[in-house]
């Protein structure tokens, strides 16, 4: 397995969400979800750039995984809007706001243990309408850009922590979407496999796809991402980027800790 190269922390201007003109972006407005007479999220407005890495953080239980999934898709909201390359999704299942471009990478495995890598890759590619005499090459390309080539022929449930996070991730891209929201990518791997993955983030940046990550390992999601959001009782606590937030009273006193550092 080769080693990635030391991943620099970002140093990106904040963005006050909602202010692009842009539609090349995830946008939210507003976002509210309650049960019963909880409410988990209570407006909250964060937006994604194409070519841009931000961070979803904040506390157990303070609404940043609710808000996450509001934004794929997989928990319905009670109010406010989310908006696609400028469509509202709001009320969009998961497979058709990945027609709009989302891609989505669950801390859960999604890959088929039982098959090999190059027939998990296939096994999509099948589903998206690539002609039969155009599928070995086109799984082989992802293969070649995921530097999966070397174990293609292995068992999925023999690959290391940093081979499956990479398989994972060519599986998402076969879509070709314009944003990935990744769910705990750092979670279960090595520290050799971590900084693989935060290379790969950074190589989807360049390629111009916007990246949402959320991630309990605040270190390794901070070193890599332009700007991020620290949710805190279901509201933006506050936002910026890895410089400004180590640096931030807020972020310090109720998420970071005083002894915080990079």
């Amino acid at each position: 397995m080769s080693t990635a190269s030391p991943v620099p922390t970002t140093a990106a201007p904040a963005h006050s969400p909602g202010s692009s003109s842009q539609t090349a972006e995830i946008r939210t407005a507003g976002l509210v979800k309650t049960y019963g007479e909880r409410t988990v999220v209570a407006g909250v407005d964060v937006n994604v750039r194409a070519g841009e890495v931000v961070g979803l953080l904040g506390p157990n239980g303070a609404g940043k995984t609710t808000t996450f999934y509001m934004i794929v898709g997989l928990v319905p909201a009670t109010s406010g809007k989310v908006f696609v390359q400028g469509k509202e999704a709001t009320h969009l299942r998961m497979h058709e706001r990945a027609r709009l471009g989302i891609g989505y990478l669950p801390q859960e495995a999604s890959v088929f243990r039982r098959l090999t890598v190059e027939e998990n890759i296939l096994a999509i590619v099948e589903t998206i309408g690539v002609r039969r005499r155009d599928r070995p090459a086109r799984v082989h390309q992802h293969l070649e850009e995921l530097n999966l080539l070397q174990v293609a022929k292995q068992k999925a449930y023999t690959l290391s922590g940093g081979e499956r996070r990479r398989l994972e991730i060519a599986r998402a891209l076969v879509t070709q979407p314009k944003f990935l929201l990744m769910d705990e990518p750092f979670a279960g791997v090595d520290p050799i496999s971590v900084a693989e993955v935060q290379k790969m983030v950074l190589a989807l940046k360049q390629r111009g796809i916007g990246i949402l990550i959320t991630d309990h390992n605040v270190r390794e999601t901070l070193r890599i991402v332009d700007r991020a959001y620290i949710i805190r009782q279901g509201k933006v606590l506050t936002e910026g980027t890895s410089e400004f937030l180590i640096n931030d009273p807020q972020a310090r006193e109720y998420y970071l800790g005083k002894d915080f550092n990079l």
